[in-house]
């Protein structure tokens, strides 16, 4: 039986600190090292290495981008809820909804919106609950919610859209009983959002630093939430231009309650709590 050692020397710490750097732009501190080494543990295992300065070597040397996809995922929290940070939410559908609404039926646009760090898809849903319930009396009218993320992992779980039904408290009963399935026998306990809401959503996997986005129109509102803590100021900077050049005039970007724009150049109005307009 392979047996993979607790730590890893410095060096190859650093190592994999520069490559999760270069590819997500999550920056590690040397305060790291043990969580890292935890984390790392069963996946070097898996692929059969016996020390994880030998596993760290082999992803330096192939740089494979399906591994180094695992490393962040590995890395990254994924911490989501449904209606998380729930001002957000009673804004899109008190202040966002009623102020595009008028353009919308008169022009027939769709409105846009994209949750670009979507994790396993609680957010993304959260979204198009809120759409579905606030233009339920326009029928005509389109819309869609793209949902992004740079796990695939990740993104597999949001496709298949089932959570265990504590997951789901914070959705009201109304909206349950519409777009949510309860399982039975093997999945008693889990929900399945319903394939009317699920074929809302439009998935892509995006880093948020790869060159270009492949996010064909201009979008009305984009979260970005609880992803820039674990970037440094200039990456920031770089996140915020790039998702900015894909707002419309008028457009929203929505960041985290604890994250801040501060430091960073840009073009936005700030509202207050995490809400940026582009003017």
């Amino acid at each position: 039986m392979i047996t993979v050692t607790r730590e890893f020397s410095d060096q190859a710490y650093q190592s994999l600190v520069e490559l999760v750097y270069e590819y997500s732009r999550i920056v590690l501190g040397s305060d790291k090292q043990l969580m890292l080494a935890n984390r790392l543990r069963k996946r070097a295992r898996t692929l059969g290495f016996d020390h994880l300065d030998d596993y760290a070597l082999r992803l330096v040397q192939t740089r494979d981008v399906d591994e180094l996809e695992e490393l962040v995922d590995l890395v990254s929290t994924n911490h989501t809820q449904f209606f998380r940070e729930s001002q957000h939410f009673s804004f899109l559908a008190q202040t966002i909804v009623p102020q595009l609404l008028p353009e919308l039926l008169a022009t027939g646009a769709p409105l846009r919106i994209w949750s670009a760090a979507s994790s396993s898809g609680e957010e993304a849903y959260s979204v198009a609950l809120v759409l579905a319930e606030q233009l339920q009396a326009h029928p005509t009218l389109q819309w869609e919610v793209l949902a992004s993320d740079i796990s695939n992992r990740m993104l597999a779980h949001a496709r298949e859209a089932v959570y265990p039904m504590a997951r789901v408290k914070p959705v009201r009963a109304e909206l349950l009983r519409r777009f949510f399935q309860r399982g039975f026998d093997e999945s008693e306990g889990k929900c399945r959002v319903n394939s009317e809401l699920r074929g809302r959503l439009k998935f892509e996997r995006i880093n948020l630093f790869q060159e270009s986005y492949p996010v064909a129109a201009r979008q009305h509102v984009i979260f970005c939430r609880n992803v820039m803590i674990y970037f440094d100021l200039a990456s920031r900077a770089q996140a915020v231009e790039r998702l900015t050049r894909h707002l419309m005039p008028g457009g929203y970007l929505i960041i985290g309650l604890s994250e801040s724009l501060h430091g960073v150049r840009h073009d936005l109005q700030h509202l207050g709590n995490g809400i940026y307009r582009l003017p």
